[in-house]
């Protein structure tokens, strides 16, 4: 490709009027360009820049903007052009530096012919806008930013916008009456259901707040809801985005904080759910984690579960979930759902997570995620883990370019780790709740001792992957559950072992040490045996198991368990 200049304008009626006399390109040819000033951004294509920019000057959202910039390059055609936009807005955002006010309704990620050798030469692109400093950080660092991975300026696959239209057509379909069945997003790890969640907050908070005239013009999916008349039915919607886990739902919080439109106070808890048609939507993120009835972790959470019981239905029936809160508080409901992804018996039982997909089908209101955003090696690999756990005998399979291992020496395993993260960051040790935490009472104590080597659980259960003794830490489910990692080393504890005789997979308790991942429930007459915690480990193995985007590697403590999977990949 030939090489692509940037040329830099200010942004001013003068100046623009003359603008194709310096430069044909400018007029009639296909382009990228910003807009910008020391606090915020715009990023756009047109195939005549200066007809553009005199609209923009029109925008009453483009007023108080200083500076433009054209990327120009005589092979780019219009495919190129959507896809080199969707790129900038996506590292612009989460770069830091500006703000970016565009709609996340025009990101594309449309294959086009030679699209990968044109992104190898994106790379000319970015760095000069490195060198002029509208980029602050390298791509691979913006890339590896939580930011960046829970954007909502995402381009969607064919699956996550088939089914974000889908729900908006619904939405505003029902949106006056309640529905009585809840939405459902069901999807295997990585299929990005949490994209489709912050995605469809944005892509409402946009609607509502204004008819984009660039919407209006774009070809996108999405332009239909920004017509006359789709704002009036939603009006000011009162939208909220229910995070079970802690971690995951603190490091959403701040990307809603950065974003345009969007407010951190809609990211919440189960917890904050405690008055009736509170909100016009709820989006539930990882809905199996929802808390049925039982003794919680603190007592303050047991409190709160009586309160929230009595503020919504006036009794504290034992029989009350997290679910049924969701349903009280709001009149219609989005529920992302993997229910192999359940690992504790305080979430929803099984069989309410299989009436909600079923219940959910049956009104067709169930949209299915196949497509696997995360794991370099695909929606096999997912099967693969799958198989794995189940002692299932697996043939040959390729994938791809993803790197999977299981090493005989933990410390091997552990250098290799090092060495990914210092080549691509975001390489981290990972395990099964198979240790004690010793070091929640004694910052000094050891966790973890496998082959001499001694290492602690993760000492902040927030945003741990990105703290900055990670690399040497470990980081257990409730940690790392909706994280993705570039590698992941997955350390199989104790808790798992091999009968040779019976040839089965066993689950040992007392090399089981989450207090609540094993507690029965007395509240509700439900006792947990060692076959139903079995299926709770395999799951949190599951998830541990599809956290590495380019490469998993594994070590597995009980060396006849090592044996019989070593056996079963004979192909590896």
């Amino acid at each position: 490709m030939t090489s692509s200049s940037i040329e830099r304008f200010p942004f001013d009626k003068r100046v623009l009027k003359g603008l194709s006399d310096t430069n044909p390109r400018l007029e009639n040819w296909p382009v990228v360009y910003t807009i910008d000033n020391d606090k915020s951004i715009y990023v756009g294509e047109t195939t005549n820049a200066r007809v553009r920019m005199q609209q923009h000057l029109e925008s009453p959202t483009k007023q108080g903007l200083k500076r433009i910039r054209v990327i120009i390059n005589e092979e780019f055609n219009k495919s190129v052009c959507l896809d080199l936009e969707s790129h900038l807005i996506r590292y612009l955002a989460a770069d830091e530096k500006y703000e970016v006010i565009n709609g996340n309704h025009g990101i594309s990620d449309a294959d086009y012919f030679e699209r990968s050798r044109y992104r190898e030469d994106f790379d000319e692109i970015f760095k000069q806008l490195f060198e002029q400093g509208v980029l602050t950080r390298s791509i691979p660092d913006i890339v590896n930013s939580n930011l960046f991975k829970y954007s909502p300026y995402k381009a969607l696959n064919t699956d996550q916008a088939a089914a974000v239209e889908e729900i908006l057509e619904r939405l505003f379909q029902t949106w006056n009456a309640p529905s009585d069945v809840p939405m459902v997003v069901q999807g295997d790890p990585g299929t990005g259901k949490t994209i489709v969640a912050i995605y469809l907050v944005k892509l409402l908070a946009d609607i509502a707040n204004s008819i984009s005239e660039d919407a209006l013009e774009s070809d996108s999916l999405f332009a239909d809801f920004f017509q006359p008349g789709y704002k009036e039915i939603i009006g000011s919607p009162h939208i909220g985005l229910v995070i079970p886990q802690q971690s995951l739902r603190k490091t959403v919080q701040k990307v809603f904080a950065k974003t345009p439109g969007l407010d951190k106070n809609w990211v919440i808890s189960p917890f904050d759910l405690n008055t009736r048609d509170a909100y016009d939507l709820l989006i539930v993120d990882e809905s199996h984690r929802l808390g049925q009835r039982a003794n919680q972790p603190s007592a303050a959470q047991n409190k709160k579960f009586t309160t929230n019981n009595l503020a919504l239905f006036g009794n504290d029936d034992s029989s009350w979930t997290q679910l049924d809160w969701v349903r009280a508080a709001s009149r219609h409901q989005l529920l992302l759902i993997d229910a192999a992804q359940s690992v504790k018996p305080g979430d929803l039982p099984l069989k309410q997570v299989e009436f909600l997909i079923r219940e959910s089908r049956s009104e067709n209101v169930l949209f299915r995620l196949h497509s696997q955003m995360r794991v370099v090696g695909g929606n096999d690999y997912i099967d693969f883990v799958r198989r794995l756990l189940n002692l299932e005998q697996i043939e040959s399979l390729d994938f791809g370019k993803y790197d999977f291992r299981i090493f005989n020496d933990f410390s091997e395993m552990r250098d290799a780790i090092m060495a990914k993260d210092e080549a691509f960051g975001l390489s981290r040790l990972v395990a099964g709740y198979a240790w004690p935490w010793a070091s929640r009472n004694d910052k000094t104590a050891t966790d973890i001792e496998i082959d001499g080597i001694q290492m602690q659980w993760n000492q902040t259960p927030v945003d741990w992957i990105n703290s900055p003794n990670s690399v040497n830490e470990v980081g257990s489910i409730h940690t790392v559950q909706g994280y993705d990692l570039n590698y992941a080393g997955v350390i199989i504890g104790p808790d798992l072992s091999f009968n040779d005789a019976t040839g089965q997979l066993v689950f040992n308790r007392d090399s089981y040490f989450d207090t609540k991942g094993k507690e029965n429930n007395p509240r509700l007459g439900v006792t947990y045996s060692d076959e139903d915690l079995l299926e709770f480990v395999k799951n949190i193995y599951r998830v541990l198991l599809t956290r590495g985007i380019k490469g998993t590697y594994v070590f597995i403590h009980d060396s006849a368990l090592r044996s019989r999977i070593t056996q079963m990949i004979s192909w590896q």
